[in-house]
């Protein structure tokens, strides 16, 4: 039997700017979501939707509604089907990045385990920020629930009772995708997915995080990264797939042969050790490229937080850059740097970063190490944290869990309190901001707050500095330019021989000047 695997995987081409993955180990590679297919029966969905009202599942599907499903499309309140048809379309058609996409439906389900830490993000709070990845991978969300666990079905992750209300609402909604809050297994997925019959497919939060990179992915480096990411978390979901197949024949003289899941693996490892031999090129090149630009002594500020903190924003406002800024998870994949130069002079390379979120998977952290490691060879780095959001405690907790796995915690960090224009109560907060050390209160929207962000920059780039006196040669003036552009001036003097001066200056840079410091003491 030819391997399906290898017949999705087999396309793949280091060259190219996607790279293909199984969504199950069974469907044809590309996006997971979004599928321009429009539900057979629409205008039994039409009648339910106005009966449903707000989408509210609570109400099961009748007999007589099931009977009817089985007829023919039939006209609705005098509407001819044909103008339903069209109807439908306009209502789930949508402008995505300039282009019209058939939005499919979606279904969500969390478990909120008994015994879970208070501090953690609640489980209403959790759907409603899976509603936001869904919004951004394409889908449209029609209903949520959720079920209290002192620990996950094994087979189905919720209980059976659940299952069949589930089941009974995604028929109701002519839903195409239930995604749950949480990691299934192949096993569950596969149960759930055969529970729930149809076309209705099933995935979880990492799936579903990993689909939004793939869309986003802009460039190369980025497409590499998703991929592996990708190939790694479908890898162990390829077991129990392929039960139902015997073993490959051997020939006359060579037995049993292979499993067809063994095979399928082999082929998935061999393209997983493709991209991580590219991968380890673009991190020489990066090294390379961070290389060079040390030799350059400017401080390297670099934004990390939340996803959809304003940090792309904070970019655009400080350097008028043009970099995607969008009210949407993970607008930002690639890291974009820019020159700021403020008002006295001085001036920073600024760094934008990828956005965290809670439930990050692993597999996507160390994908992205390439890009991350941008962060490790920052001077200062900026937290910046959506003030507004209800829950922005708890996304500073999650942000800094990912900042402890990548080991940056030597590094100075100034926090930032963004978006305080759209705080209920943003004079409390800005006071507040004010008795705390390391805390900076903005809106990169309005520009409030921005010379004040860029003055304790500065000062805190001051921790990571060296004091330095130096002579300079009169012949060698465009060190003292440099000086007052990377470094913190604190006095100068003419003198006989050059230039006395004395400043705050970054390591690297302080190394270039050693010999005038010694004949300065001299």
């Amino acid at each position: 039997m030819v391997s399906l695997c290898s017949s999705l995987i087999g396309s793949f081409s280091p060259s190219a700017p996607r790279y293909p993955y199984l969504p199950w180990g069974i469907r044809p590679p590309g996006r997971l979501f979004a599928l321009k297919c429009r539900p057979t029966n629409f205008p039994r969905a039409l009648q339910q939707e106005k009966q449903l009202g707000n989408l509210s599942v609570e109400s099961a599907v009748t007999e007589t509604q099931e009977e009817e499903a089985k007829d023919a499309p039939e006209d609705v309140d005098g509407v001819p089907a044909t103008q339903l048809e069209d109807n439908y379309d306009e209502e789930r058609s949508k402008l995505r990045n300039g282009r019209e996409v058939f939005e499919e439906k979606a279904y969500l389900i969390g478990v909120e385990r008994k015994g879970d830490a208070e501090d953690f993000f609640g489980i209403e709070e959790s759907l409603k920020e899976l509603a936001q990845l869904a919004d951004t991978a394409g889908l449209r969300v029609v209903g949520s629930t959720y079920q209290k666990l002192s620990s996950p079905n094994p087979r189905t992750y919720i209980g059976s009772g659940k299952v069949a209300e589930i089941k009974t609402a995604v028929h109701a909604l002519d839903v195409e995708t239930v995604i749950f809050d949480d990691e299934l297994s192949a096993g569950q997925l596969r149960n759930l997915e055969k529970t729930f019959g149809g076309d209705v497919r099933v995935c979880d939060r990492t799936a579903l995080i990993l689909d939004i990179f793939n869309q986003r992915a802009a460039t190369h480096e980025a497409a590499l990264q998703v991929s592996l990411a990708q190939m790694e978390y479908q890898l162990p979901r390829l077991t129990k797939m392929w039960t139902h197949l015997e073993r490959q024949a051997g020939g006359q003289v060579k037995g049993m042969g292979e499993k067809q899941i063994e095979v399928d693996k082999r082929i998935l490892r061999t393209q997983i050790g493709v991209l991580k031999k590219e991968l380890e090129s673009v991190r020489k090149h990066r090294k390379q490229y961070r290389n060079r630009r040390t030799s350059v002594p400017v401080p390297v500020v670099s934004l990390v937080g939340y996803t959809n903190a304003g940090k792309s924003t904070l970019l655009n406002r400080l350097t008028g850059a043009d970099v995607l800024a969008e009210d949407r998870l993970f607008a930002t994949l690639d890291p974009t740097t820019r020159r700021v130069q403020m008002k006295n002079g001085r001036e920073f390379l600024l760094t934008d970063t990828v956005g965290f979120i809670q439930k990050l998977p692993t597999m996507l952290v160390a994908a992205f190490r390439a890009t991350l490691e941008e962060i490790s060879e920052s001077s200062l780095l900026v937290h910046v944290v959506d003030i507004s959001h209800p829950l922005s405690v708890q996304q500073i907790d999650a942000v800094d869990k990912v900042l402890a796995e990548l080991d940056v915690s030597s590094i100075p960090k100034l926090m930032v309190w963004n978006k305080v224009d759209r705080a209920s109560n943003p004079q409390e907060i800005r006071d507040e901001a004010k008795k705390r050390k390391d805390i900076v209160c903005i809106s990169a929207l309005t520009g409030e707050g921005l010379q004040e962000f860029c003055e304790a920059v500065q000062e805190k780039l001051k921790d990571s500095m060296v004091w330095i006196e130096a002579l300079v040669p009169f012949h060698k003036g465009e060190l003292l330019s440099t000086i007052h552009r990377v470094g913190m001036v604190d006095k100068m003097e003419y003198i006989e021989n050059g230039t006395l001066i004395k400043a705050y200056v970054p390591l690297r840079f302080a190394r270039l000047l050693t010999p005038m410091r010694h004949l300065c003491s001299s």
